[in-house]
């Protein structure tokens, strides 16, 4: 199991992450946009790196939903490599059973 504080840090980081979205990703079009002047590029660049650090998105890391686990994470079921398979073995896992050949 991860830490407590580690586990609150991710949420937190989520929180700010959807909080700044829309600020982020409008100045970001507007520093790449070659239709506004420079001045008004370097602006916005400049705005966007006044952003706290935690509203960028690749700040985030997934982790297990079960343990808080950061590393050997699956995708598509949120799950870390051990949870995984301890809940295949229990046939939790729809659609997902042990390979045997």
């Amino acid at each position: 199991m991860a830490k407590q504080s580690m586990i609150e840090r991710e949420k937190k980081r989520a929180k700010i992450v959807a909080k700044f979205a829309t600020k982020r990703d409008a100045l970001k079009t507007a520093s790449v946009d070659m239709a506004l002047s420079f001045e008004e590029r370097m602006e916005a660049m400049e705005k966007l790196a006044a952003l706290p650090r935690n509203a960028s998105p690749v700040r985030q890391r997934n982790r297990c939903r079960m343990t808080g686990r950061p590393h050997g994470v699956y995708k598509k079921f949120g799950l870390s490599r051990n949870m995984l398979r301890e809940l295949a073995m229990q046939g939790d896992v729809p659609g997902l059973r042990k390979a045997s050949w």
